[in-house]
């Protein structure tokens, strides 16, 4: 028991930290979409960077058999949780602002518990939905207390912010028990490894007419945090959290993606924290708090009082 609740607690700590990195994220690669790195050549330098990176990693940790079904699971997982997700919410991002890209983000806990409903058939208990929603306010106050005039909004970058927190939450609900049965190295160095052979025919010409020389250094170094943090860094620890926690509260982590937004504006003095954001981070927190509180299928099986 104790095992199982240290786990769970490093489950906890991963997927914060992962969701700080992506908040981090959000801001640094705008700004190099917008200077000089396409959105599509963003994608691209992310899945043959974390592939080259996952790969050296995998040598110094020991080698496992994947089987050929799960392989095959691995390719599936890899086109949604990295080929699709990060294709729309990166192409979405440099279309429209950081602010809808993060309010799109809030959706992806609803869209997980009610598929973790209908596939893993997860209760929707009375928590569960005040927690899921809990959060959704609270981050939605951080997002747009923060909000200016952003003329580059735009309906179609939106839709596709959106449509990459779907396809997150479909690998969150399906994939869980393939990410289980092997370790973190093993499941990302396959997963991205199928999506840069995926991506890489697509931007072949992309990358060709990429300005490399007029680029500057700091769209170099936010390019390299992107790929090293943003991809390799953090997937270590979404996946190391997905092992232990279930699929509505990994994605109930997204929230965490705007206090982070918040708490650099405030460091670098672009924002001030008040009250309203102070309201906001409780109900973030309180909302993740009652969904990890929430009943599972398997505590209704063992009658597990809510």
């Amino acid at each position: 028991m104790i095992v199982k609740n240290n786990s769970t607690i490093i489950g906890h700590i991963c997927m914060f930290a992962a969701c700080a990195i992506w908040g981090l994220m959000a801001p640094l690669g705008k700004h190099a979409m917008v200077n000089g790195v396409g959105g599509l050549e963003m994608v691209t330098f992310r899945v043959i960077g974390g592939a080259a990176c996952f790969w050296v990693a995998s040598f110094f940790v020991r080698q496992e058999k994947v089987k050929p079904k799960d392989m095959l699971l691995f390719f599936f997982a890899g086109m949604l949780s990295i080929v699709l997700n990060q294709c729309c919410y990166t192409i979405g991002l440099s279309m429209t602002s950081p602010v809808n890209a993060s309010i799109m983000t809030t959706m992806m806990p609803i869209i997980t518990m009610i598929l973790a409903a209908v596939f893993l058939r997860e209760p929707i208990t009375s928590k569960k939905v005040s927690g899921v929603f809990c959060g959704a306010i609270g981050a939605f106050i951080l997002i747009t207390s923060g909000k200016h005039a952003s003329g580059d909004s735009n309906l179609t970058g939106d839709l596709l912010c959106l449509s990459a927190q779907l396809c997150f939450a479909i690998y969150l609900t399906l994939f869980k028990h393939l990410i289980q049965k092997y370790t973190v190295i093993t499941c990302m160095k396959w997963m991205i490894t199928y999506a840069a052979i995926v991506i890489m025919p697509l931007s072949f010409s992309r990358m060709q007419e990429l300005a490399w020389t007029e680029i500057s250094l700091r769209v170099w170094l936010e390019t390299g945090f992107v790929v090293f943090c943003g991809t390799f860094l953090a997937y270590i620890l979404m996946i190391r959290g997905q092992k232990t926690l279930r699929p509505t509260v990994v994605a109930m982590y997204n929230y965490v993606q705007p206090i982070v937004a918040c708490v650099v504006s405030v460091v670098v003095g672009l924002s001030v924290f008040g009250i309203g954001q102070s309201v906001a981070v409780v109900l973030v927190f309180t909302g993740v708090w009652l969904v990890t509180q929430s009943k599972s299928r398997i505590d209704l099986k063992r009658g597990k009082k809510n």
